[in-house]
This record gives structure tokens, sequence and C-alpha cells, in this order.
């Protein structure tokens, strides 16, 4: 794992814990992986509807999702207490070979602790 995925899942597990508003970890999860992450460049965080389609609820920038611009993508599912999907965690890249294993497991924790916190029943 690298040192930036390490700082930026510190920051946002902090934020996690600390319970504040389901508004404020989003944030900080987008803003903390763009920013402490060379190689991610669009941090996207989707919410199942009612109706079963994904709503974008945050994202490092609303106006650029880096289209077909990016080369690297990765997606993880928020789930609740329950284990049901409610929602996803999506990263991109702009490089072809940027993400490795450990930024995998980083991000499958990070979108865990998401859901079993700020979505616990």
């Amino acid at each position: 794992m690298s040192i930036s995925t390490d700082v930026a899942s510190i920051q946002i597990m902090a934020e996690v814990y600390k319970k504040n508003s389901t508004q404020s970890v989003f944030e900080k999860t987008v803003n903390s992986l763009v920013q402490e992450v060379p190689y991610i460049d669009w941090v996207g965080i989707y919410l199942i509807t009612e109706d079963q389609n994904l709503q974008l609820v945050e994202s490092s920038d609303d106006a650029d999702d880096l289209g077909w611009e990016y080369n690297g993508e990765l997606k993880f599912p928020i789930t609740n207490s329950m284990e049901q999907q409610i929602g996803l965690i999506v990263v991109r890249s702009k490089q072809a070979i940027a993400f490795d294993v450990t930024d995998v497991t980083t991000l499958e924790t990070i979108a865990e602790a998401i859901g079993q916190i700020c979505y616990s029943n």
C-alpha cells in the first residue's frame, strides 16, 4: 500500500468513526482520495434509489467525471449492516495501470466502513 493511500484512508476512517453527517463522510472520502493519492483523478459515491437506479451523491468533480479519458476504474459496493448493497464508490485514474492489490483492499475497507457506520440499522 502506498503511503498516500494510507494517509487518505486514515483521514476517511477518522471522519467515519466521528459519526459526523453522512454528507461529511462522503465529502471527506472523495476529497481525501483525490488530494492524497496522486494517481486517483476522480471519485464518485453513488447511492441506490428506491427504483433501484444509481444516483451520484458526491464526487470530486461534478463537472468532469473523466468521461472517456480514464484508463483505470475500480468499483466498490457500499453495503448496510444487513449486507444489502445500498451504493457504490467509483475510483478512476487516467493512468493505465495505477491500482494494485493493496489499493483494492484499502478501498474495500473504506466502502465497508461507510456502509456499516453511516447506514447501520
